[in-house]
């Protein structure tokens, strides 16, 4: 069974930084696509990025391409998500979540994902 832990929320300036860590527990970390996932109130889950198990490549969201970094270290079983440069629009619940059997056109879709963290909240101020 897979159990994904965020860490690394809290309330930032804008134009400041924060690093969110998810930590995996289960097996065969490596053969897992991770995924970071936000919801605001009133709005849908928004992809922001995930990251291959096999590969190590990364994708990202529109809205943080340049500014935010997906990594992983499958020694720790973590991913991390460095934030960078943000802004009040980036206040959110930010989610974890991971699939070992995604193909590249479904990385984006919340839905395609089986295993979710609770979401740590990540609040920038104006």
């Amino acid at each position: 069974q897979v159990q994904l832990t965020e860490s690394g929320g809290g309330l930032v300036p804008a134009g400041g930084s924060l690093r969110l860590s998810c930590k995996f527990s289960g097996s065969n970390f490596r053969s897992y696509t991770l995924g970071w996932f936000r919801q605001a109130p009133g709005s849908e889950r928004e992809f922001v990025a995930c990251i291959k198990g096999s590969s190590s490549s990364t994708y990202y969201g529109d809205s943080v391409k340049g500014r935010f970094t997906m990594s992983r270290n499958n020694a720790q079983n973590t991913a991390y998500l460095q934030m960078d440069s943000l802004k009040a629009e980036d206040t959110a619940v930010y989610f974890c979540a991971a699939d070992c059997q995604l193909i590249t056109s479904s990385l984006r879709y919340a839905s395609q994902y089986d295993y979710w963290g609770q979401g740590t909240q990540v609040t920038v101020s104006s």
